[in-house]
């Protein structure tokens, strides 16, 4: 099932834009390799979980796989063969806001290759070039 909020403070949002590079959250904090994007914009909650059921299939339940973000943000849209006006549509989907060199997936406790290969599998299933990121330990 996708993931959404529990509940929100407001049930429709505005569009909004997403530009310039993430501060926070690009780095791999939790696993040893990580999945960074290439480029900013929305990733749905569909998108998301189907590439962490393919990183969780390829890994034969070794390791862990974490997701770095999560949908936050309501998009609307309106009934097909409907006339303007009336109003604002419903929610439809969920969509995570992410920046330029945001941190989506990561995995820990398998070997570099293991992990690689599904990183891999993850990275066709993101709207977005993707790529693959190692533990930084000096740091």
């Amino acid at each position: 099932m996708a993931m959404m909020p529990k509940r929100v403070r407001w049930r429709k949002s505005q569009r909004g834009k997403v530009c310039g590079r993430a501060s926070r959250g690009n780095v791999v904090s939790f696993g040893e390799y990580g999945l960074q994007i290439l480029a900013a914009g929305w990733i749905t909650a569909r998108q998301l979980e189907a590439g962490r059921i393919a990183a969780t299939h390829y890994l034969h339940r070794e390791g862990r796989v974490y997701t770095r973000v999560f949908p936050h943000k309501p998009v609307s849209s309106k009934p097909l063969e409907t006339r303007m006006g009336k109003g604002k549509g419903e929610p439809d989907y969920w969509v995570a806001r992410v920046r330029e060199g945001t941190m989506i997936f990561e995995i820990g406790g398998v070997k570099e290759e293991i992990a690689r290969g599904a990183l891999l599998r993850v990275t066709h299933k993101m709207p977005f070039r993707c790529r693959f990121v190692k533990r930084r330990h000096g740091l």
